[in-house]
């Protein structure tokens, strides 16, 4: 009788557990069927309650992560899920199904949150380290700790080449502005974000340069030891960054390296205390003056570390400049006047006037040095158009473009700013009437002069005036060039804009003259070069085709890009805009493009080598349609456009065709297209596109990779039959065999495959599935729905 009741208390308690309304839940293994809302701010919990796991605010919605259980107001988030996603609502719920998968549910949609399980789980455990762990059996499936975000916890190992990136706020875990990377060197370096990763950017390092074996590791122990254990040529080497003399008691206390908001590297401890409250010590931090954070205050801001001037704040706009956000003071500046067209008049009332700052320092990088006084440094970039801040430093005037970057001032700084801005407009009343009238009195003296020295002077007077109108060709020329520069002011990128502004003829020396051309593109070429800092290759792209069109094209791709930062995308290093000159500078893939991978009949691709790709390409494409501020629609994938470096990871390149969209919105494409060819059907007639676009091309990438073959191939075979269609009736005749010949591949995966790029390239495109599903359904999370077969018109495949 005592075992019966026994038995039904304990099925009544996984029952209460399963429907989600409770409480905390302690114990090493979390019920699978059982489920959070965030309403309810229900958690599984570690077994000493130390770590929670569930559903936490951000924003005007939720996130799904691990926090530490302190009785803050905000939590101490240890680890976050997919955290650049956008934030959950509040109807939402999180499943952990008896299938052993952890799903998250909406209205609109159902997805995994984990997107590499292979297996299903038989059991889910949030461990006291704050590691949550999926097992299959006894072996370990998944766990949080080889995904850290920002945060290192005790007991915890990352492997070299990891990259952190700071959050966005404190209560916002997307990333944000800084990155510290584990260098394949071995080095531990943070520097901003959308730049390189040479040392000229960056502001702290472990200096832990050495030959490496790909074993080193970034170690936090439980006992507050971080190290590096290193291969330093041939011993093996401890480099200790920081060290806890912390006398542990029988206090529960956890340790946590975090790379902060600010791009501070920084150690922490918490103290648990037996009544249920807790401590925070800060232990350790990479940089005592925060403003050696490079780029901390944003654009056309500077950091003063002076104690007379912080007041809880470092960061100060430039005279002339207004925050733009004033309650984030961090995220920088922007002009408050409006520019004039024509800088560097010779009238009696300029438009500009500079202010003198001490002890300065400027980052990013000058366009113009030279040796002259100090007194002259100001009035050089009073006098040049691009110039809008002059550093005067060791009798060198160094000249800046706008934005503004990286700027310091502390007593530790002997550099004199400059600062270019606009004249005080309150003294024009009165001053701009009297000097009107005077300048009326001196005309008619003038005229009374000529009309006396006319006969004699009537041949100076000629060539006088030739050399004004000269003069003014040579100024307005000036001018249109500048103001080609401040149209970047349209491209909506002032706010994060922390790209290299580069000048052409540094390009053209990087480039050795534009010699060694490495591809083409619609509007122009791409050159191969190296830049000087770091000696690191880049590729040039330099607009040749000087009309609307291609024009619009490069624009649209510098738009795009510099918003852009994800491991499949190709980043964006730099730019150049001088009147017609201009390029934009990308990071150098040494490998090749997919096309002449998996073209290749000397080496085709291992089956894991394309499984990995067409991952990739998903994961970037599922990015920019969903993870960007404002939608990206690349609208021209294909294998010419898809790069693959040493590691075999593909980057998605060539945002010549991209669009921007915002949230819901498609866009009517009634211009010229493209011939047919990887482009979904409704691209050539007048009609509303939407990322779908990029998912029927895809779908077609993604049936090329996996078979290695392309309608070329298969019109030599078949000239009747297209490439899509030929998959199709392989796929319904169970002949998957054919498409791959004898290879060795998993051919539950091959037809897996298979069915989600038939799936993609349906000629409905709400039949298509988005890019997050499509992910899903290539890691086997989710099921692909049979496809209809394509039909004749959209199969036509011509290979670019």
């Amino acid at each position: 009788m005592a075992n019966l009741i026994l038995k039904f208390l304990t099925l009544l308690i996984l029952i209460y557990a399963g429907t989600g309304n409770f409480e905390p839940v302690k114990g090493n293994n979390i019920t699978l069927g059982s489920k959070l809302f965030p309403q309810n701010t229900s958690s599984w919990l570690s077994p000493s309650g130390t770590f929670a796991f569930g559903f936490y605010k951000k924003a005007d919605g939720f996130a799904v992560g691990i926090w530490l259980q302190t009785k803050n107001p905000e939590p101490v988030v240890a680890w976050t899920a997919n955290r650049d996603d956008p934030p959950i609502p509040s109807d939402a719920y999180l499943e952990l199904s008896r299938e052993g998968r952890l799903l998250l549910w909406t209205k609109q949609s159902v997805g995994d949150i984990l997107y590499n399980l292979t297996k299903p789980a038989t059991s889910v455990s949030l461990l006291d380290s704050g590691n949550l762990v999926f097992y299959n059996g006894s072996n370990v499936l998944w766990e949080s700790f080889d995904y850290p975000t920002d945060t290192i916890l005790g007991g915890q190992v990352v492997p070299l080449g990891y990259t952190f990136f700071s959050s966005a706020s404190a209560t916002d875990q997307s990333r944000g502005r800084f990155i510290l990377e584990f260098q394949g060197d071995g080095n531990l370096v943070a520097y901003p974000v959308n730049v390189t990763s040479a040392s000229s950017y960056s502001y702290w390092s472990t200096g832990t340069f050495g030959w490496t074996n790909g074993r080193e590791q970034l170690v936090l122990t439980e006992r507050g030891h971080l190290y590096l254990n290193l291969t330093l040529r041939i011993n093996d080497s401890v480099h200790t960054i920081a060290q806890s003399s912390y006398n542990q008691s029988q206090q529960k206390i956890v340790y946590r390296a975090t790379f902060d908001i600010d791009g501070n590297f920084r150690l922490y401890l918490h103290i648990f205390e037996s009544s249920g409250n807790s401590t925070m010590k800060i232990l350790w931090y990479a940089l005592q003056n925060q403003c050696e954070v490079k780029g901390y205050c944003g654009v056309n801001a500077y950091c003063s570390f002076e104690p007379e001037k912080v007041t809880g704040n470092n960061c100060f706009c430039f005279p002339g400049f207004i925050y733009f956000e004033p309650e984030k003071k961090f995220l920088g500046c922007y002009r408050n006047f409006t520019y004039e067209r024509f800088c560097g008049r010779k009238e009696i009332l300029q438009p500009y006037n500079y202010t003198v700052l001490m002890n300065m320092s400027i980052g990013g990088y000058s366009y113009g040095k030279s040796p002259v006084a100090q007194e002259e440094c100001g009035q050089s970039c009073m006098n040049d158009c691009n110039c809008w801040a002059a550093l005067y430093e060791s009798g060198d005037c160094n000249k800046y473009r706008h934005p503004i970057l990286y700027a310091t001032q502390g007593k530790n700084q002997s550099g004199i700013a400059f600062i270019k801005q606009s004249h005080n407009s309150s003294q024009s009343a009165e001053a701009n009437a009297f000097l009107k009238q005077r300048a009326k009195k001196a005309g008619k003296r003038k005229r009374k002069i000529i009309l006396i020295l006319a006969p004699p002077f009537g041949f100076l007077s000629v060539l006088f005036t030739l050399l004004a109108v000269f003069s003014f060709l040579l100024y307005r020329k000036r001018a249109l060039r500048y103001q080609r520069l401040l149209d970047m002011e349209n491209l909506g990128l002032n706010k994060e804009f922390t790209l290299r502004s580069f000048s052409y003829n540094e390009l053209e020396r990087a480039t050795d003259g534009f010699k060694k051309e490495v591809g083409r593109i619609s509007y122009g070429k791409i050159y191969e070069g190296t830049i000087s800092e770091g000696n690191r290759k880049v590729s040039v792209k330099r607009l040749e085709k000087f009309d609307a069109e291609p024009e619009g094209e490069f624009t649209a791709e510098m738009t795009v890009m510099g918003r852009i930062h994800h491991k499949n995308v190709v980043q964006l290093v730099g730019f150049c805009m001088e009147g017609v000159k201009k390029l934009l500078v990308y990071e150098f893939m040494t490998n090749r493009l997919l096309v002449d991978v998996i073209y290749n009949v000397d080496r085709r691709p291992f089956w894991k080598e394309r499984m990995r790709l067409a991952v990739d390409i998903a994961l970037g494409l599922r990015y920019l349609h969903e993870d960007c501020d404002t939608r990206v629609v690349h609208c021209n994938i294909k294998p010419r456009n898809i790069l693959v470096d040493d590691n075999w990871t593909a980057k998605i390149s060539n945002f010549g065709s991209a669009k921007l969209l915002a949230p819901n919105q498609t866009e009517n494409v009634v211009k010229g297209r493209e011939e047919r060819g990887y482009s979904a059907p409704e691209w050539h007639k007048t009609a509303s596109i939407s990322e779908k676009v990029d998912v029927y091309s895809y779908g077609l990438v993604l049936l090329e990779t996996i078979c290695c073959t392309s309608d070329l191939i298969i019109n030599v075979e078949s000239p009747d039959e297209p490439f899509p269609s030929k998959v199709y009736r392989c796929f319904k005749a169970k002949e998957l065999r054919k498409l791959i010949g004898d290879e060795d591949v998993d051919m539950e995966s091959l037809e897996r495959m298979i069915k989600v790029g038939l799936c993609c390239i349906q000629k409905d495109p709400d039949l298509r599935p988005p890019m997050k599903n499509v992910i899903l359904m290539l890691e086997g999370a989710l099921d692909a729905p049979i496809p209809f077969p394509p039909t004749f018109s959209q199969a036509l495949v011509t290979p670019t």
